[in-house]
């Protein structure tokens, strides 16, 4: 199977090993966590598993529990070759759209892995911009285990980030909903109105920006 064909999908591992074969040495998975939230930033994470290295467990971080999530983040920080972590805020995302500040964050996050990759497997559609071979994969947390691994080190993350944002921005239920658009939270910004960390662009917050803001 040719790794950049059209060919049927490959199982959780096949990519990484298909790549080494191919003589690629460093794969970075790279995933985002945020990116439909209406409140704080677009986490970013990219990881290199090192050849013949297994974390038993590691699976989209949506099909996790938050307790499996935490366990498995400290294996993987333990045990990856490399790990990175980009950020997208809530200024940036106003100022270039979520997609552009997410591309921006998996850029930030490749940039601080210690090991540098000479291949890039990201979930979605969107290439990172970076001059390193890369494909994209849809589902790609769910179909490779570097960018699985990505999912949870940006998930839990930007978890642990929101729950600190309850203390500073009370009444929204932020550590709860980590920011996404459900009934309390978008009931609290009708309420309230959007606090510092809201993304003023979005729906369901754009309709509360007072003139003044």
């Amino acid at each position: 199977m040719d790794l950049f064909g059209e060919e049927s999908r490959p199982t959780m591992r096949e990519f990484e090993e298909l790549a080494l074969r191919q003589g690629y040495c460093r794969v970075a998975g790279i995933d985002e966590a945020g990116r439909g939230a209406l409140a704080g930033p677009v986490v970013a994470a990219a990881v290199i598993l090192a050849p013949g290295v297994t974390i038993p467990g590691v699976d989209d971080s949506k099909k996790l529990s938050p307790a499996k999530r935490d366990a498995l983040f400290d294996q993987i920080r333990a045990h990856a070759l490399a790990v990175g972590v980009g950020f997208g805020d809530h200024l940036l995302i106003d100022r270039i759209n979520i997609l552009q500040a997410t591309l921006a964050a998996m850029k930030e996050a490749v940039g601080k892995l210690s090991a540098p990759p000479d291949l890039l497997l990201v979930d979605g559609i969107s290439k990172v911009p970076l001059a390193i071979r890369q494909r994209t994969i849809k589902g790609g947390d769910g179909a490779s285990v570097s960018i699985a691994a990505a999912s949870i080190i940006a998930k839990v993350t930007r978890d642990r980030l929101m729950a600190e944002y309850e203390g500073r921005f009370p009444g929204y239920g932020l550590a709860e909903h980590k920011g996404y658009g459900c009934a309390s939270h978008m009931a609290a910004i009708a309420r309230l109105g959007p606090c510092e960390i809201h993304r003023k662009t979005f729906r369901g917050v754009r309709e509360h920006v007072r003139d003044e803001e």
